[in-house]
């Protein structure tokens, strides 16, 4: 797709202001890096880093019947959040596969801005999606609504063009963003939310990520996002906060050992055989995709996601390599990378499930040739929380 076709984001201009290099991702025209992936891989791991998430798609789910709506189309018990936590969940196929993943808030009642023109009873309800998927997604959740006649007091809104998106993650995340703040930040636990102010700006700030690493992600007013990555480049200056592309994006999430959707899963790859059956709640009552996932857990997985790091030189493994052992192909890998972190050749593989195990061998077939493979245990990077 053509630079010109692509979506932009508000913030387009600060990027380049910066010096960033520009790419197509999803359908959006964003920055791939500034100073470089390693520079901003390290410096979210050991400072703070700022991301623009305003590609992020974001849904509105709201009514009297929003919550036995949303305990049906997603796997994780939506009936378990208080106003104000959030949780990973997926919306799934019947046979098992993975629309998307998502995050799902149950709202705060005093989170004015996200739907100030709109009265609604019950419960609201925050999705959040993967960029590329937002539209199919949006249709998803309302061909879902329109099949059950049961739930008719339930409202589905693609409310991604109004809200504007960043992520301050790192070990100083927390501290930079209290400056600009009179939340008390480092009391929100991990996956909750609150309705508050950074830098005058209203906000939903949510202790999420993306990363490892401890920090905030932030919706706003999309009008008033510069504004908010403004302060926050500015307050964090001190503390050595750099801007962050996708390209270390993904090297983050990768030794954090974080799915990315089209990877990790997909409508061929279930949450089960990802590593993500802790998502899956069989007990809540009933759910889409919920009897073929019962069925495949019943038979035993046929596949399972294992994390691996090169044990001899070969290149870096990438998306889509073969893996193999004894003599024939028993997978492929999902994602790969250099690790900036570890200085390792890391990588997740999809494998069956009979060759995985910590520890155990297979071969990386990159660019035609076998690459030699142990299996570590994961995640790859994990923070320390002391």
């Amino acid at each position: 797709m053509e630079p010109s076709a692509l979506k932009r984001t508000p913030l387009e201009h600060r990027h380049l202001a910066l010096g960033a290099r520009m790419t197509a991702f999803a359908g959006w025209w964003m920055p791939v890096q500034y100073q470089g992936i390693l520079a901003e891989h390290l410096a979210t791991r050991t400072r703070a880093g700022l991301f623009d998430l305003c590609h992020m798609g974001q849904v509105l789910v709201t009514g009297a019947d929003a919550l036995p709506f949303l305990q049906w189309v997603t796997p994780n018990d939506v009936a378990a959040l208080a106003p104000g936590q959030a949780h990973y969940s997926m919306l799934l196929y019947p046979h098992g596969g993975v629309v998307d993943d998502i995050l799902v808030y149950r709202l705060p009642a005093d989170l004015a801005f996200l739907d100030a023109d709109h009265a609604t009873t019950g419960d609201r309800y925050l999705v959040v999606v993967n960029a590329a998927n937002t539209e199919q997604d949006v249709v998803w959740l309302q061909e879902r609504r329109a099949e059950r006649a049961d739930l008719a007091d339930v409202t589905v809104r693609d409310i991604s063009a109004s809200i504007g998106m960043l992520a301050v993650q790192g070990p100083r995340a927390v501290a930079i963003l209290q400056r600009l703040t009179p939340a008390d930040l480092a009391s929100v636990p991990s996956f909750s939310a609150v309705a508050t102010t950074v830098a005058d700006v209203p906000v939903l700030a949510a202790r999420t990520g993306y990363t490892g690493e401890d920090g905030f992600e932030l919706y706003c007013p999309i009008e008033q996002v510069g504004v908010l990555w403004d302060a926050v480049l500015a307050a964090g200056e001190p503390d050595g906060l750099v801007p962050v592309g996708l390209g270390a994006r993904d090297t983050l999430r990768l030794e954090a050992c974080l799915p990315l959707y089209g990877n990790e899963l997909s409508p061929e790859i279930t949450p089960l055989e990802a590593g993500l059956g802790w998502v899956v709640k069989f007990n809540k009552g009933d759910f889409i995709g919920r009897s073929a996932l019962l069925a495949q857990k019943e038979r035993g997985i046929p596949r399972k996601l294992v994390g691996f790091r090169l044990v001899e030189r070969g290149g870096v493994p990438r998306s889509h390599c073969p893996v193999v052992a004894d003599g024939r192909e028993i997978g492929m890998v999902t994602s790969g990378t250099t690790s900036p972190t570890l200085r390792q050749q890391i990588g997740l593989a999809l494998i069956a499930r009979e060759y995985a195990g910590v520890g155990r061998s297979f071969a990386v077939v990159i660019r035609g040739t076998p690459v030699a493979a142990e299996q570590v245990k994961t995640p790859f990077y994990k923070r320390s929380t002391a």
